[in-house]
């Protein structure tokens, strides 16, 4: 069994016998490995025991000392060298000795018998008198004297351990031994460079959203085979926005966009991975416009090179399944981000919907990162799951492919997006035949685990989603109080009405249902950006049903949930500008709606049928959540 710490191999072990590790400096390649042995005895005849080692010294020899005479401590001594039948040999002696004798040796009480260095000349000894003695080398490190201030940093300088999780060992501690667990010398630390962080940052919080990339071991094997440069690029830039890294953020875009757009650059699947990490980040930093023109320039790199096709990944995957894995995955992530922009800023059509595709699905995500990538399956089986009689679970990346198809069949619904009752029927059997057949495993966004499922996350988001485009425009909950919030997508007119109808019990519900998903025990920050538009949509809807003129029976719930989502998107605008945006907004529109209605209170008629313990609760706590806002507003980040 190992010590509980063991020391590093630069500096010098203790010896068992307990001297100082200083006395064999520069001699380590002459000393035999020697068990510790007694003080010898001299015989009767005066000469020493033939056992007895020739390297040991002391202040007087041996001879002189059987004979309690006085040694001059030459070598030999004057007594000796007068003597023919005795050998002058000194030994070391412990009398007076007062050096280190700090982890001597296990058992502090036990005294062992020193053991000292051959000396190919006398005074070369450090015991002899008169000779020099080295300065003492600095004793070994121990774990009590360990300082972790002094070679681990703290947070945020580990941009993969973030607040709130700092417990969590994401990666090997690299300053732990492998073997026993023990701290090592702190000058082996690697220390990590800027890029090195942003590409850890990227793993860390961008790609979860997003996993189309290969997973960082094998792309590191590949960039050096290959030029990776426009999307190692790409990735150091999406990961500096999640940390703080100084200027190089800048250096790191700029370097991307002229890599993406070289004239000699080219045309592949890592272009596609590249262009989309930048227009992900470029959208959710307020630059919707230029995310736009990547996006057509992206979708028509894919249809060219025919990322589309199912020979691409066998064509362009060198009989690897997980290169393989990855640009079915590349697809699939361009597609649900071409729908997940259209869908929410209702300014582009989702042009990748109207393309006949028959990639592959992609699989689970702990598949693809152990390499363990099965056979993949086909849209065409998981539409004909039900029909088929064959009982199979598809990834939950499928699931998010399929619900972000329910969306771009809402948008080819005529009239622009104001359907009538019967195209919304249809749509509404889609979203609820979603729903309704998700096995056990996937109706929540947890896996078994019970760890956040990232691509269940965004798939129960984009039907949740889909749900309040498709039923408000024909809902009767007035959207005039929200006009004011247009930082993800314009503003959309409804007309109220006296009574709530179906619709407006649809959109009700999907912004509750998108309100509880905030709730999930994971950093805010690690969900894909595209989570703040839907944040926002669910806002829109809790403010509009907060601002009617009647009293509402749930409404401390919905304070709560208004409360959850200003939460959520002050936490998201630490990262994206487009957060920043929406908070704002929706941290103004609640302040108007407040101050209205707290003009409403203070016409006696108002509380006619209350008790005063009801209106006291009421306005109290109509207080505490305006006075949280209002902290909200004076500590947001600035845009």
């Amino acid at each position: 069994m190992m010590d509980s710490y063991s020391h590093p191999t630069s500096v010098a072990p203790s010896l068992s016998n307990g001297s100082p590790p200083e006395l064999f400096n520069g001699l380590g390649s002459e000393i035999p490995n020697q068990q510790p042995r007694s003080t010898p005895a001299p015989s009767a005849s005066g000469t020493v025991d033939s056992r007895t080692p020739p390297n040991t010294v002391q202040a007087a020899c041996l001879g002189c000392r059987a004979k309690h005479l006085k040694c001059d401590g030459r070598n030999p001594c004057s007594r000796c060298q007068s003597s023919a039948d005795s050998e002058c040999v000194y030994v070391a002696s412990r009398r007076g000795y007062k050096g280190p004798r700090r982890n001597a040796a296990p058992n502090p009480n036990k005294r062992h018998a020193s053991d000292s260095p051959s000396s190919t000349n006398g005074d070369s000894c450090p015991m002899l008198l008169g000779a020099t003695v080295s300065t003492a080398a600095p004793p070994p490190p121990s774990l009590a004297a360990f300082n972790p201030a002094l070679v681990m940093p703290e947070s945020p300088a580990t941009p993969f351990a973030p607040p709130g999780m700092n417990s969590l060992q994401l990666y090997r501690n690299p300053y732990l031994n492998g073997t026993n667990g023990a701290l090592v010398e702190a000058n082996q630390r690697p220390q990590q460079t800027v890029p090195e962080r942003c590409i850890d940052s990227f793993y860390y919080y961008f790609y979860p959203g997003h996993p189309a990339v290969l997973p960082k071991t094998t792309l590191l094997k590949v960039a050096k085979e290959r030029d990776l440069d426009h999307l190692l690029s790409a990735m150091r830039w999406a990961g500096s926005l999640y940390i703080d890294a100084g200027p190089s953020r800048a250096t790191f875009f700029e370097e991307a966009m002229r890599l993406i757009y070289a004239p000699d650059v080219i045309k592949d699947g890592y272009l596609v991975q590249a262009m989309v990490i930048v227009l992900i980040g470029l959208d959710g930093n307020c630059q919707q416009d230029k995310a736009r023109e990547i996006l057509s320039d992206v979708e028509r790199i894919a249809i060219e090179i025919g990322l589309y096709t199912r020979a691409f990944a066998t064509v362009n995957g060198g009989g690897i399944p997980r290169v393989e894995e990855s640009w079915r995955r590349t697809w699939w992530d361009l597609f649900v981000v071409d729908g997940m922009i259209a869908g929410v800023h209702r300014q582009s059509n989702f042009l990748l919907f109207d393309i006949v595709a028959d990639v592959g699905l992609p699989c689970e995500e702990h598949e693809y990162l152990t390499g363990s990538i099965p056979r993949p399956m086909y849209l065409e089986d998981f539409d004909d799951q039900i029909f088929s009689g064959e009982e199979r679970e598809f990834s939950s990346f499928a699931y998010r492919v399929a619900s972000i198809r329910n969306l771009g069949r809402m948008m080819r619904l005529p009239n622009g997006g104001f359907p009538n009752e019967g195209n919304v029927d249809r749509i509404e059997s889609l979203l609820s035949n979603w729903r309704m057949h998700l096995p056990e495993s996937k109706r929540d966004s947890l896996n078994k685990n019970c760890q956040l499922d990232e691509m269940m996350f965004q798939a129960h988001m984009i039907n949740h989603a889909c749900s309040i485009i498709l039923h408000q425009p024909l809902s009767q909950l007035d959207s005039s109080p929200t006009r004011d919030v247009t930082a993800c997508a314009p503003h959309r007119a409804v007309q109220s009405g006296d009574n709530f109808n179906i619709h407006t019990r649809h959109i009700i519900t999907a912004a509750c249902e998108i309100s509880k998903m905030v709730t999930y025990n994971v950093p805010i920050t690690s969900h894909t950006h595209f989570f703040t538009c839907v944040l926002t949509l669910s806002s829109i809807v809790h403010l509009s049903k907060w601002a009617l003129e009647y009293f509402i029976h749930d409404e401390d719930d919905l304070r709560q949930q208004i409360r959850l989502n200003i939460g959520a998107l002050n936490k998201l605008s630490n990262v994206w500008k487009a957060a920043n945006t929406a908070s704002g907004q929706v941290k103004g529109v609640a302040q108007e709606i407040y101050r209205a209605k707290r003009a409403q209170q203070n016409n006696p008629s108002f509380w006619v049928g209350f008790t005063q313990e009801e209106i006291i609760s009421s306005m109290a706590t109509d207080e505490g959540i305006m006075s949280e806002i209002n902290t909200m507003l004076t500590s947001a980040p600035p845009p």
